[in-house]
């Protein structure tokens, strides 16, 4: 079977397209010639202008739809639906992040369960071939047996952001068997590379270090029990997406949940020192974080480690794209994008 063959007649609704698996999904599918619908609300969690810019690479396509829209919004993802009627949604939107799930939670139930609901909504009745849509490693809490299986029990989430995420897949559970929808959930593992999100640590330990700040590293400075985390490269996130696109479960219900990982997780301070290495090579010179160790914040879980052998089986394909290969991509995107080079020889 052909798993890279898509559909070139259906419409494809991608939400948060102008986020980071959005815009490189979003992309990915205009490349094959599919007509896109993007939508997203561009709010401020972080860099607007970035978000922008994902969107800008969209620009060229004559089959990119862009719309301005908050998932919240009932009526006007209703009104979507019917003018557009997509065949595959996609939904990507969410308000992301653990740690500001803590701060501010109103904007995760808003986007994140009400949102979903509205989608759900949408899809029961304006019936779709397919809905994927974005769940998390975080639903996995605190588990210690690694690795993390989708049979796993799921039911002591440690964050917020991570209670939503589950909810979307005990909401998304009920709607296929009660309205016969063909749902797919992702369960994503520390998706990372260019224009990518500035809240990951990746991102934001590059951003201190060029702003002469010292950046947190919150494992106790445990280096024997460092925290392990399975880093997903972007475009790895983006084929095992595609793939699913036109595979929806056929048994009932039509609910299905896959993980999509590395299989391979790295602990964060062998991942740290493969970011200064790669930003080395960026500049031609040598890069040192200015490390202090702190304790683990709450919400956060010392390991992620997913288990692949499920999307293995259902689409043939596992996450193989190594951190020195991605994070030298992202290096190389970060001192371009940023201008580092000037703004070093201006100072």
């Amino acid at each position: 079977m052909n798993y890279n063959q898509l559909d070139l007649n259906k419409k494809y609704l991608i939400t948060g397209a102008a986020g980071f698996i959005g815009s490189f999904l979003s992309k990915r599918l205009l490349e094959e010639g599919c007509e896109v619908i993007g939508l997203d609300n561009l709010n401020d969690y972080y860099d607007v202008q970035l978000k922008n810019n994902r969107l800008e690479m969209l620009d060229p396509y004559e089959k990119f739809t862009f719309i301005k829209a908050d998932i919240s919004d009932k009526s006007m993802i209703q009104d979507i639906f019917e003018t557009y009627k997509p065949n595959i949604v996609v939904n990507l939107a969410a308000q992301a992040g653990v740690r500001y799930s803590i701060e501010n939670p109103d904007a995760y139930m808003e986007s994140n369960v009400i949102g979903f609901y509205n989608i759900l909504e949408a899809c029961r009745f304006n019936p779709v071939d397919h809905l994927v849509y974005a769940s998390s490693s975080s639903v996995y809490g605190a588990n210690k047996k690694v690795p993390f299986e989708e049979s796993d029990f799921v039911d002591h989430p440690v964050s917020l952001y991570a209670s939503t995420k589950k909810s979307n897949e005990l909401m998304a559970h009920t709607y296929s068997h009660l309205y016969d929808i063909p749902a797919t959930g992702l369960r994503f593992f520390t998706v990372y590379g260019p224009m990518g999100r500035p809240d990951m640590a990746y991102f934001g330990f590059t951003d201190k270090y060029f702003n002469g700040d010292s950046i947190k590293i919150f494992n106790n400075g445990d280096f024997e029990n460092d925290l392990y985390r399975d880093f997903t490269y972007i475009d790895d996130i983006v084929t095992g997406v595609e793939r699913l696109l036109n595979n929806p479960s056929n048994e009932k219900p039509k609910h299905k949940i896959f993980n999509i990982g590395n299989n391979n997780p790295e602990k964060l301070m062998t991942f740290i020192g493969a970011l200064e290495k790669a930003l080395s090579n960026a500049l031609g010179e040598d890069i040192e974080f200015n490390k202090v160790y702190e304790p683990i914040k709450p919400g956060d879980v010392p390991a992620t480690y997913a288990s692949t052998e499920l999307l293995k089986l259902a689409v043939d394909f596992k996450p193989e794209t190594s951190i020195e290969e991605g994070l030298q991509n992202f290096a190389d995107w970060y001192v371009k994008y940023y201008k580092v080079k000037d703004v070093l020889n201006t100072k």
